[in-house]
């Protein structure tokens, strides 16, 4: 296998992933029972907008609906009204459709059925913050958050107990009338009060739960953020409380059937394929040094797996900005994994987030390949230096080695795969 075919492959199976998760081909097999009364559709997130198309074209009866989703990310939907705002910083547009959401499940009926198309990125899209809150504290905190090193179920606790919608409160505004969410993951775990931070689940967390979490990772608010955050108007609605209606929910996709997906393209390029796990988190440089070393150990011992082979995971890593260059988790990682293998002249990567955005770019990740390092120092560019700038998206941009998607439509997490070639 030479470096083209290798290059090759990797993509394809990155493409694999992000097909399998397409709501066009999940979400028809998931379709609740037709109400007696009204069909309201609702739903936020990168995929949200797609998701409404898949809906709108499989169901046999009329709906009506709203649903949010990232700039860019907007299909067309007949009866469904999409409304596109920002991501991963909350905008205006996103607050005032966060609000047109609460008005138009309010005041239904036990016959309506309210459909709740969520999927990642929902929380920076619903940002309707508590009373005493302004969506310029919402918007400060978030960027903080964002480059704190919190991990994303730990972001999401705080941003629940900082919204008028999130956190099940969504869901109670539409009680009596039922709920029927179709859920689209991108957290590890595929936990339903994680993704989009929860707006249509109960939720098992406190606000002393997020007050902690302020606290651990040294975020400063404003006191009148922390004043709010203190009182009883923070708390969420809890498992088991009268205030929600009926529920269901199903996932429509998750990571681990993407990454099932891009092992069955291997699979067939003759390649046995070791799945790590699809829920990996922590310190992004942190776990390009892990699966680096596991990576050489195979390549240069044999254990724990024998090459040839691809190495699957997924998750979400976390990144501590302290420099000032252009990131992303996946990038991150993929650079400390580039410094640990050291041009070993049998391993490939290939990261990204199937969303097509890392981080803050319009760029999904991008390639290792043996050459990776030597091309950056013939350009005079020290990969050790990016790596402690937080530059990944910089320094893969200048090799060429960036994996540009545009809007996938979908969102189901990181992608990583580790290719031992013969």
């Amino acid at each position: 296998m030479n470096a083209d075919q290798a290059r090759g492959l990797l993509r394809e199976m990155f493409d694999a992933a992000i097909a399998a998760a397409q709501p066009s081909r999940t979400l028809a097999h998931h379709l609740p029972e037709r109400p007696r009364g009204r069909t309201i559709v609702i739903g936020a997130g990168k995929a949200s907008a797609a998701m409404a198309q898949a809906f709108e074209s499989a169901c046999p009866w009329p709906v009506e609906g709203l649903v949010v989703t990232r700039y860019g990310y907007a299909v067309s939907c007949t009866h469904i009204e999409i409304v596109e705002a920002a991501h991963p910083v909350p905008d205006q547009a996103g607050h005032d459709a966060a609000r047109r959401l609460l008005e138009l499940v309010s005041n239904l009926t036990e016959d309506d059925l309210v459909v709740s198309l969520i999927s990642g990125g929902g929380s920076s899209l619903l940002p309707l913050p508590l009373s005493g809150i302004s969506l310029e504290d919402k918007q400060a905190v978030n960027r903080e958050l964002l480059k704190s090193g919190a991990t994303i179920t730990e972001m999401n606790c705080v941003r629940r107990h900082l919204s008028a919608i999130k956190g099940g409160r969504l869901a109670a505004i539409c009680h009596p009338a039922k709920v029927f969410n179709l859920l689209l993951s991108d957290v590890p775990g595929d936990d339903p009060i994680d993704i989009a931070s929860g707006p249509t689940v109960a939720d098992p967390t406190t606000r002393d739960d997020a007050i902690d979490i302020l606290r651990r990772y040294a975020i400063e608010v404003p006191s009148h953020v922390m004043t709010a955050l203190s009182t009883e108007q923070a708390e969420t609605i809890k498992p088991g409380s009268p205030q929600l209606p009926p529920i269901q929910t199903t996932m429509i996709a998750t990571p681990r059937m993407a990454l099932e997906a891009a092992a069955a393209m291997a699979r067939r390029a003759g390649l046995p394929v070791y799945m790590l796990g699809d829920a990996i988190e922590g310190e992004a440089r942190d776990v390009g040094l892990v699966l680096g070393s596991l990576a050489l150990e195979a390549a240069n011992h044999q254990q724990p797996f024998a090459p040839p082979c691809v190495l699957l995971s997924g998750g979400e890593t976390t990144v501590t900005v302290r420099g000032t260059g252009r990131g992303g988790r996946n990038v991150e990682f993929l650079l400390s994994l580039a410094l640990t293998l050291r041009g070993h002249p049998s391993i490939y990567a290939l990261a990204g987030d199937t969303d097509g955005v890392d981080g803050q770019e319009e760029i999904a990740g991008a390639v290792i390949a043996p050459d990776t390092l030597q091309r950056a120092r013939d350009l005079g560019i020290r990969p050790q230096n990016a790596l402690a700038n937080n530059d990944g998206h910089g320094f893969f941009e200048a090799l060429g080695d960036s994996v540009v998607t545009g809007p996938t439509l979908t969102n189901v997490n990181d992608f990583r795969a580790i290719l031992i070639a013969p």
